[in-house]
């Protein structure tokens, strides 16, 4: 498996459910909307602005993008990646697209993630 450092520092902030998804972040390169009865999740890169008062944010995520596309017969990537870096201590927000896998983790866990893929034998390129 191969996964690709993609540059740039990313933000996830949680919104109340109704409230409506700040254009900026459509206009940005890279983002992920979700909305649930219970929130509205928003990742995007960091500086994304104007966003309205978020509830919750937690900045300073790096991303890791799993190489794609992804047949989706393929089973069990978010699960070895996942085990991978809960064995390293390292915590992730994973987003799926239709093609592949984006792993988030905290910037300052970047380098340790990296090393424990490369360790498992996953390829990891630096941004």
């Amino acid at each position: 498996m191969t996964l690709r450092h993609v540059a740039g520092s990313f933000a996830i902030h949680r919104f109340a459910p109704d409230t409506p998804v700040p254009p900026a972040v459509l206009d940005s390169d890279v983002f992920s909307v979700s909305r649930t009865a219970h929130e509205l999740s928003v990742l995007c890169r960091t500086g994304v602005k104007p966003l309205p008062s978020a509830q919750h944010t937690e900045a300073d995520w790096s991303c890791l993008e799993v190489e794609g596309p992804l047949a989706f017969t393929v089973t069990g990537v978010l699960a070895e990646l996942s085990q991978i870096l809960a064995g390293a201590g390292v915590s992730l927000f994973a987003v799926s697209t239709h093609d592949t896998d984006y792993l988030f983790v905290k910037t300052t866990a970047l380098e340790t993630a990296m090393s424990a893929l490369a360790r498992a034998g996953c390829a990891v390129e630096s941004a």
